[in-house]
């Protein structure tokens, strides 16, 4: 079957697959998965690599490339090393050597449109889709181009990796041992440097907490002006706009405290990773009632510092939380007047607070070009497979 438009072939699926010698005797039991082993073992799940295993007996080797189908998830994988495939759902692929270049094949894979159904089996579906076939040199081409873009993908995800990984370090580095080398003393938050104080949050700031007016009162909603946030926008970090707004009315009637620009949010009670986490408001706002507020009154603190101290409480905020047996899960405006922080010079505060802002951006700008990358992938993959465009029309220079 030809594709007019194209030139090329379009093959249905499954006349695209040659004979694999795979079977049973290559599978492993998610239980028999290890963290660390000889042979990386491949299924059907979202990471790459779902762990190890040092069954020899079972490895692939002499099939290689494969690509890897989900059954029940629909992610397509290229295996170009020897591996152990996963027992539950895993589709293992050849294609036919005289029809497809493997890579190729991968990315074909990846082009087409299957149906969510859910836990469902989707093999059904790839079998009644067609798969395109331009000439060899051309699928080889074509499997570099959007190689470069993969690579550069995975490298922009690895540095993000890193850079999230030294910052939990330094996290915890930087708030027990500081950043001038000092004799550690032992405090109720652990060690510190010596020169450092510890004190109760209430005593840098005025703490407090918000309320939500009520939803079926429009004089409170409809053409509000005044920013309100809720719990949902602490996972923001720095939280720089509002996505609803109150009115005067609500302000007044309901008694809605304003917090000022630079003030601490922290999450009181909340579902799922919500409850313990904190950010910092750029702007005055209204905030609801699963946020407490810490407004800064001491001019000793800075409240950068502060923030990215209380990142590394959100654990111990969260078990504090349920040792009363709540379900839910809660703390009070009155313990976080009580709470312990490390008050620093203000100097080494500026210094330890740089280190992380610089980090975070560092975060952002991987995060970010991983996203255009990961975008301009989707679209060379559709406009590549369906001869849009051609290899020979394309500048990837700036891709790296």
């Amino acid at each position: 079957m030809s594709n007019v438009m194209t030139g090329w072939q379009a093959i249905a699926f499954p006349e695209t697959l040659g004979k694999v010698k795979v079977g049973r005797e290559n599978q492993i039991l998610t239980s028999e998965i290890m963290p660390s082993g000889q042979f990386p073992v491949v299924d059907q799940g979202q990471a790459f690599i779902a762990g190890y295993s040092d069954a020899t007996d079972r490895v692939i080797r002499q099939e290689l490339p494969l690509v890897i189908f989900g059954d029940h998830t629909r992610c397509v994988k290229y295996v170009d090393f020897p591996f152990i495939i996963g027992a539950d759902g895993t589709k293992v692929l050849k294609p036919k050597e005289d029809l497809f270049d493997t890579k190729f094949f991968y990315y074909a894979l990846l082009s087409l449109d299957i149906p969510n159904r859910g836990y469902n089996r989707h093999f059904t579906l790839l079998k009644e889709q067609t798969v395109p076939c331009p000439e060899k040199d051309e699928q080889r081409r074509i499997a570099g181009v959007l190689g470069v873009v993969q690579r550069a993908i995975e490298q922009q995800e690895q540095l993000l990796q890193r850079t999230t990984e030294l910052k939990k370090t330094l996290l915890h580095k930087l708030f027990t041992e500081g950043l001038r080398g000092e004799p550690q003393k032992q405090t109720e938050i652990g060690p510190v440097p010596e020169s450092w104080e510890v004190v109760p949050l209430g005593s840098l700031a005025k703490i407090g907490n918000g309320s939500t007016p009520k939803r079926d009162n429009e004089g409170y909603w409809q053409g509000g002006a005044i920013p309100w946030l809720n719990s949902a926008k602490i996972h923001e970090l720095f939280i720089t706009e509002a996505d609803q707004f109150v009115t005067e009315r609500a302000v007044k009637e309901c008694h809605l405290p304003h917090v000022k620009p630079g003030s601490l949010l922290i999450a009181i009670t909340g579902q799922g990773k919500t409850l313990g986490n904190s950010a910092l408001i750029a702007f005055e706002s209204c905030i609801n009632q699963h946020l407490a507020y810490a407004q800064f009154t001491s001019p000793t603190v800075v409240p950068d510092f502060a923030l990215w101290y209380m990142q590394t409480r959100y654990d111990h905020l969260r078990s504090v939380s349920q040792a009363g047996g709540s379900t839910k899960g809660a703390l009070t405006c009155g313990y976080l007047k009580t709470y312990p922080v490390p008050v620093p010079s203000l100097e080494e505060q500026q210094e330890i607070a740089g280190v992380f802002k610089a980090l975070d951006r560092k975060e952002k700008a991987h995060k970010s070009k991983a996203k255009t990358l990961t975008d301009l992938f989707r679209t060379l993959l559709h406009q590549l497979m369906t001869a849009q465009i051609r290899v020979n029309n394309l500048d990837l220079s700036g891709v790296n």
